[in-house]
């Protein structure tokens, strides 16, 4: 703080003994040195004060910063989520016309008149469900699975 030399301090002492005298240069010291302390004191409380601020506003722009952070990333996030909902509804719509698409295509294959066009072919599957003579050459086995082999996921119910 000040700037004073070793020299300086002892003519400080010697002018202080000469003004106020050996009885009441000790209590003069003590005094003095009271308010050294004080004056130290009340420096450091400001400054750690000071430095608690600072430290305080330095929290709040890391706070701030995270929660822009935060914020940028949120929105980012639901712009890719929306953008993946917008494919997925794309892709299923695709999905769903090429179904229709070949749904058409195999009703189109089934009509009398495409049946004629196949020759013997469609004559030789009987309808699902009805009970012809391929139904019943076909045995106790056909429709059952009584005497089908286990399936390959080791359950006796047929499930797999």
């Amino acid at each position: 703080m000040f700037d004073l030399s070793f020299g300086e301090l002892l003519l400080i002492a010697l002018v202080a003994l000469v003004v106020l005298g050996p009885e009441r240069l000790p209590r003069a010291a003590r005094f003095a040195g009271l308010w050294v302390r004080r004056a130290r004191a009340q420096w450091y409380s400001v400054k750690s004060e000071l430095e608690r601020e600072m430290a305080a506003d330095e929290l709040k722009r890391s706070l701030d910063s995270a929660r822009t952070a935060a914020t940028d990333f949120e929105r980012e996030a639901r712009e890719a989520v929306t953008d993946l909902d917008q494919r997925v509804r794309e892709k299923g719509e695709a999905a769903r016309k090429e179904l229709a698409a070949l749904r058409d295509e195999l009703a189109a294959g089934v009509e009398p008149g495409a049946a004629d066009d196949a020759g013997d072919a469609g004559a030789a599957l009987p309808p699902p469900g009805s009970t012809g003579e391929a139904g019943a050459d076909a045995g106790p086995s056909a429709g059952t699975g009584e005497d089908a082999p286990p399936s390959a996921g080791g359950g006796s119910d047929g499930r797999g």
